[in-house]
């Protein structure tokens, strides 16, 4: 029985453990990442892919779960107005394989 509740605990917390669920802050300072949304691919940190399924999210490869809320989101995200102003720069593509990291170092952002 110990063996199960063990089990079950761990599969639990590597279920919560992906990243790539995210919630819109209405403040900066309430945000864990300041990000902004680029208007080319080129200039984007991470190209991003809304899923619309929560099981759908990825590991850290750009496949998105926008939450309803916050204490469901591993991370917190605040769009910046001025790309200066930004921790990640982002670009919303329209397919799931267009997904993933333009630039590596950013990628403990959303860890």
């Amino acid at each position: 029985m110990k063996k199960i509740l063990l089990l079950a605990t761990l599969l639990f917390f590597f279920a919560i453990a992906k990243a790539q669920r995210v919630f819109s802050v209405q403040y900066e300072s309430q945000a864990k990442v300041k990000v902004y949304v680029v208007k080319y691919e080129s200039q984007a940190d991470l190209k991003v892919y809304k899923v619309k399924y929560e099981s759908q999210v990825g590991e850290n490869d750009g496949k998105w779960f926008f939450t309803n809320y916050e204490s469901q989101a591993k991370k917190t995200i605040f769009y910046v107005n001025y790309e200066s102003q930004a921790e990640l720069k982002i670009f919303f593509v329209d397919y799931e394989s267009q997904a993933g990291w333009r630039n590596t170092s950013k990628k403990h952002l959303m860890y």
